[in-house]
C-alpha cells in the first residue's frame, strides 16, 4: 500500500537544518551562494528551512562526511529547533547517511535526493513518471534502512513474498530490484513510441529550436512569450520537467516548431540527466539552440558554464546558438562585467516579461534558417502539386503567379529542397 505525502500542505511542512560545505578553494560568498540554491530546492520540494549552515572543511569525514564535532554541533540545532531532517547540499555515500542519522536520530538527506524528491512531485508525462520512479529506486536501493520515508511509499508492500531464512531488508532489496526491472520494460515501450512520433514529426520538415538554460532563468516565460501559449510558469526551480512544443509562424513566413527544455543546474545528478534524456534529447535533435541566461543572477556566468558543460556532454554544443539575456527588466549586473560578452558580441538583451527585444530574437532564428538557403525562381507543371505543396511547407514563398505553362514561383527553400527542385529552376539569385 502507498503511502501519499503532499508536502506542500502547511501542517506537513517538515522542518529542515540545511548544510552546506565551503572548500578550501571557495569564498564565503561562493558557500553562500549555493546555500540560497540549496535553500530554494528545499522550498521547491515543500520543506521549512529552520537553520542554513556554512561549514568549513578541508577534508572529508568517511564516517559523517562533516568532522565529529560539528556532526554533534549539527545534530543540536536540529533537535534545538525541532527539525524532523538534515540536508546536505554535497552528495553523501549511503553509510555516511546511516551513521548521521544514527547520531542525530533525524533523517539525513543531501541535494541528490532533494532533486530526486522534486522531480517526483512535478514529473506529468508517462514517460517522466516512470524515469523518476527508476531513478529513485536505483537511489533507494543501498539506502532501504534509512529513515528517510518518502522513498519507501514507492516500495509497495512485501506481505507473503518472503521466503524460508530470508531476511527483511533482503526482502525490500528483492521488491526494489523487480520494480526497476518493470520500469525498465516500461520505459522501453514508451521510448519508443516517443521515437515514432518523434520520426513523424520530422517527416514535416518544420524547423525546430530549443530553449536551454538553467533552471529559473526565464524559459517558459519566453516560450509564451514567443508563441502566445501559455505554458506553465512559476518562480522556483525546475517548474518545468516535460518538454513543451508550440509552434510559432516567424514575421518572414517561416513556420517553427520552439520547445521549452528542463532546465539545468549545478551537480544535477546523472541518474537524472539520463532520466530526462526525452527532454534533453530535444536539445540534440534541434536545428538550433536558443540559450536562455538570467542576467540578474549574480552567478550568471557560472550558469553560462554549467549549461554549455551539459551542452557539450549530450552533443549539442556545436550547434547554431542565440545567447538571450534575460530579465533586463531586473538587472543588477552591468554588461561591463560580464565576460561571456567577449565571447558572444551578438548576444541578444530581453524581457520575456514586458516582451522587449523579442523582435531581434526572431530576426536571429530567420538568419540562422536562411543561412545554408537557396533563392530560386521556378516553373512547376500544373500536374505537380505535390512540389508546389513542398515549396510552402518546407521553404518560404516569395512570389507566385499562374501561367497556362505552369506554376511559376520565386522561393527560398533549404538545400534538400533545392536538389529535388534542380530540372524547374528557371534562375537563381
Amino acid at each position: 500500500m502507498e503511502i501519499n505525502i503532499n508536502l506542500t500542505d502547511t501542517e506537513l511542512k517538515q522542518k529542515a537544518v540545511l548544510v552546506c560545505m565551503q572548500y578550501p578553494e571557495m569564498s564565503k560568498g561562493e558557500a553562500l551562494i549555493h546555500l540560497k540554491e540549496l535553500e530554494s530546492l528545499v522550498d521547491t520540494m515543500g520543506a521549512e528551512t529552520v537553520k542554513s549552515l556554512v561549514v568549513p572543511l578541508k577534508k572529508r569525514n568517511p564516517k559523517f562526511f562533516v568532522g565529529t564535532g560539528k556532526a554533534d554541533e549539527i545534530t543540536e540545532f536540529a533537535k534545538k529547533l525541532s527539525a524532523e531532517v538534515i540536508i546536505f547540499d554535497n552528495d553523501l555515500s549511503p553509510g555516511q547517511q546511516r551513521n548521521f542519522e544514527e547520531l542525530s536520530g533525524k533523517a539525513v538527506i543531501d541535494r541528490h535526493e532533494v532533486i530526486l524528491d522534486i522531480f517526483a512531485g512535478r514529473a506529468t508525462t508517462r514517460e517522466a513518471v516512470l524515469q523518476v520512479g527508476l531513478a529513485r529506486m536505483e537511489y533507494s536501493l543501498p539506502r532501504l534502512t534509512r529513515a528517510w520515508t518518502h522513498l519507501s511509499r514507492q516500495r509497495g508492500g512485501s506481505k507473503g513474498t518472503r521466503g524460508e531464512g530470508e531476511t527483511q531488508l533482503e526482502v525490500d532489496r528483492r521488491i526494489v530490484m523487480n520494480k526497476i526491472t518493470r520500469l525498465k520494460k516500461e520505459l522501453l515501450k514508451v521510448r519508443l513510441h516517443r521515437d515514432t512520433l518523434r520520426k513523424q514529426r520530422s517527416a514535416l520538415s518544420i524547423p525546430t529550436g530549443a530553449l536551454v538554460g538553467y533552471t529559473n532563468a526565464g524559459k517558459s516565460s519566453l516560450l509564451n512569450a514567443l508563441t502566445g501559449s501559455n505554458a506553465f510558469v512559476e518562480d522556483k526551480l525546475f517548474a518545468t520537467l516535460d518538454p513543451t512544443t508550440r509552434k510559432v509562424v516567424l514575421p518572414g513566413g517561416h513556420k517553427i516548431l520552439l520547445t521549452d527544455t528542463v532546465g539545468f543546474i549545478r551537480k544535477l545528478p546523472h541518474d537524472l540527466v539520463d532520466a530526462f534524456r526525452s527532454t534533453l534529447e530535444e536539445t540534440v535533435l534541434a536545428d538550433f539552440l536558443i540559450h536562455v541566461l538570467d542576467l540578474s543572477h549574480p552567478e550568471v556566468e557560472e550558469q553560462y558554464r554549467i549549461t554549455m558543460e551539459v551542452l557539450n556532454e549530450l552533443g549539442a554544443g556545436e550547434k547554431p546558438m542565440i545567447l538571450v539575456f534575460n530579465k533586463i527588466d531586473l538587472d543588477t549586473n552591468t554588461t561591463d562585467s560580464l565576460n561571456i560578452e567577449i565571447d558572444n558580441p551578438d548576444a541578444l538583451y530581453i524581457s520575456a516579461k514586458t516582451e522587449k527585444g523579442l523582435e531581434k530574437i526572431f530576426e536571429k532564428v530567420e538568419e540562422i534558417l536562411n543561412k545554408d538557403k537557396h533563392i530560386i525562381s521556378l516553373l512547376i507543371p500544373t500536374d505537380r502539386y505535390d512540389l508546389i505543396s513542398m515549396i510552402h511547407r518546407e521553404g518560404t514563398v516569395l512570389d507566385e503567379d499562374y501561367k497556362e505553362t505552369g506554376s511559376i514561383i520565386k522561393a527560398r527553400v533549404p538545400v534538400k529542397v533545392y536538389n529535388k527542385l534542380k530540372e524547374y529552376i528557371t534562375n537563381e539569385t
